[in-house]
């Protein structure tokens, strides 16, 4: 391969490594070019590109992207995953292959700034996938909102039975005022009725007294 070609394919390595989520490599030594070509189209699937690259270019091109951690990976014929959807799902297609390929072999990987070896790479296949995450995160949301919504009623039905009950109990607390109310009205007006005879009475006395001098 020439060597402008090797740099051309190192730059685009790089810009690959640079724009996936996470990289899963494997050992593909005996695996047959259909079968390759059928891992490849099941990875696309799940938003994953698989490469067989030279160890000495994807090395080139881990260092340039600032990965300087794959060499241990990088040792016997490698084919890389880049991957660009859910890692778990692409972890998940790698294991199923590897079942029905025993020559597949799952070397490690790397993601969220971490490598893997095989075994933390395997582990990813037993994870939940995002869409069984996603969905999960949405059942306890619903239930949480279900409970939240319950709560709210109750309390709004204790609420309007305590407003009932207040209501039932308004006239029994007022009678005891109206009644002082109605005891205060006739007190006032008492006095002012007992008043007109005494007055009256000391009028006819007068006029008897006038009467009795003009005789």
């Amino acid at each position: 391969m020439p060597n402008a070609t090797k740099v051309e394919r190192v730059a685009e390595l790089k810009e690959q490594i640079e724009g996936a989520n996470a990289l899963l490599l494997t050992e593909y030594r005996g695996l047959t070019v259909s079968e390759i070509t059928e891992l490849r189209r099941s990875l696309r699937e799940v938003d994953a590109s698989l490469s067989v690259i030279k160890n000495t270019l994807m090395l080139r091109a881990a260092n340039d992207a600032g990965l300087t951690e794959l060499d241990e990976l990088l040792a016997g014929p490698s084919a890389v995953a880049f991957i660009s959807g859910d890692v778990v799902a692409v972890a998940k297609k790698l294991k199923d292959a590897s079942k029905q390929f025993p020559a597949l072999v799952i070397k490690g990987g790397y993601m969220d700034g971490t490598v893997l070896d095989a075994a933390g790479a395997s582990a990813l296949a037993e994870l939940d996938s995002r869409e069984v995450m996603l969905s999960k995160i949405a059942g306890l949301l619903k239930g949480e909102m279900s409970r939240a919504a319950a709560a709210f009623i109750a309390a709004q039905s204790q609420f309007l039975s305590l407003l009932e009950a207040y209501k039932e109990k308004l006239p029994a607390a007022d009678a005891p005022a109206a009644e002082e109310a109605a005891v205060a009205e006739a007190e006032a007006e008492a006095p002012a009725a007992e008043e007109a005879p005494v007055e009256e009475a000391a009028t006819s006395t007068e006029e008897e007294a006038d009467g009795e001098s003009e005789d």
